[in-house]
């Protein structure tokens, strides 16, 4: 497993050539991934937008702020994702503001689809799911924990509409994105200040 991970950390790049990445495929109407289709190019430049916004206007607060900032562990958060994926665009900006809070967190992000090995190390119930955030201690090299592909409130309501309805319909997937709209990333500034929690629990004293 470390040599997997430690293959696609050398392939990692910052959240910023990231961001370049895919604001050029959304000028190039093309996307990054296996699979090019028009679908997935339109979903890109929607995600270009989706992650503009979130990089001008999320705000942590002050009390989640000083908790992530107290954080000591010198770690590596390495996110498995793609251009086209509507999750990663709404939930890597808000990873990538908690990270600029720590000099000890490095962000660093990969494509799903050029890491195979990596991603089939980390599936979300079979499946290939991302965004994917894997926590990693930057000394030792373990895992420490892994995160997505959704914050958890997400999570439920993707989990209670599959278990009455069977699949997702492309309404609840509108309806989802209204839901990442209206909570403004708290859910992900949570979710992620409790692991730090559980890491470090001085961090929450």
């Amino acid at each position: 497993m470390k040599s997997i991970i430690s293959n696609s950390l050398k392939l990692g790049i910052t959240y910023q050539a990231y961001r370049e990445l895919v604001k050029q495929l959304s000028e190039q109407n093309s996307t990054t991934g296996n699979e090019e289709t028009e679908a997935l190019a339109n979903y890109t430049k929607l995600n270009d937008r989706r992650m503009n916004r979130w990089d001008k206007t999320l705000k942590i607060s002050h009390e989640s702020q000083k908790k992530i900032s107290e954080f000591e562990q010198n770690v590596t958060w390495l996110v498995v994702i793609e251009s086209w994926c509507g999750d990663g665009a709404h939930v890597l900006p808000v990873l990538n503001k908690i990270a600029e809070l720590n000099n000890h967190i490095n962000l660093k992000i990969v494509l799903r689809d050029e890491n195979p090995e990596l991603m089939d190390l980390f599936l979300t119930n079979k499946r290939r799911s991302i965004p994917k955030l894997i926590m990693i201690d930057a000394e030792t090299g373990d895992v420490l924990n892994t995160y997505g592909p959704r914050p958890s409130e997400a999570t439920s309501l993707v989990s209670r509409y599959k278990m009455k309805y069977g699949f997702l319909t492309p309404e609840f997937k509108e309806d989802l994105q209204h839901w990442y709209n209206g909570d403004k990333g708290q859910n992900v500034i949570d979710d992620i200040t409790n692991m730090l929690c559980e890491l470090q629990p001085n961090v929450c004293l």
